[in-house]
């Protein structure tokens, strides 16, 4: 996985050997969603429609989903719940799902970040990522076991 950041974003790229409408689900079906990440998913994937994930029974992220193409990209604000320095809405997150090699290249980027947040938000990313890879490649049958969860 490469990871490049900046004061105001992070970028990331992974490669998943899956379609990118194999990958697309695992962000719009919270079902999906909630075996990469966090322990309890809301979501409502419609434009302007909110999400709610639950990382770890204290962390919760907020936001709305701004842009969908299915099976190409999804953008999303997002923020913490309780958080002045990153409250919900004040950043945002793109997944793009480019076809490459009889699978896809998610280009990840994170926009918007107070600086004194970009450590944190490569840590969490840099954990989150990899698990959708495992976790879409695993096909329907892959389950991560919820110990792993952060």
């Amino acid at each position: 996985m490469e990871t490049t950041s900046s004061s105001e974003m992070i970028k990331k790229e992974i490669f998943i050997a899956c379609r990118p409408e194999t990958l697309f689900s695992f962000f719009t079906d919270p079902d999906k969603l909630v075996r990469w990440m966090g322990r309890n998913v809301l979501l409502d994937p419609s434009i302007g429609g909110k999400f709610r994930i639950d990382l770890n029974g204290s962390d919760i992220a907020l936001g709305e989903y701004k842009e969908i193409t299915p099976n190409e990209k999804v953008v999303m604000t997002w923020g913490w719940e309780r958080s002045k320095v990153v409250p919900p809405g004040s950043s945002t997150v793109e997944f793009k799902l480019i076809p490459k090699d009889n699978g896809t290249l998610l280009e990840f980027t994170h926009y918007d970040l107070p600086a004194t947040e970009i450590a944190d938000h490569v840590k969490g990313w840099s954990h989150f990522l990899p698990r959708i890879q495992m976790v879409a490649e695993a096909g329907e049958a892959g389950r991560v076991p919820s110990s792993e969860q952060v």
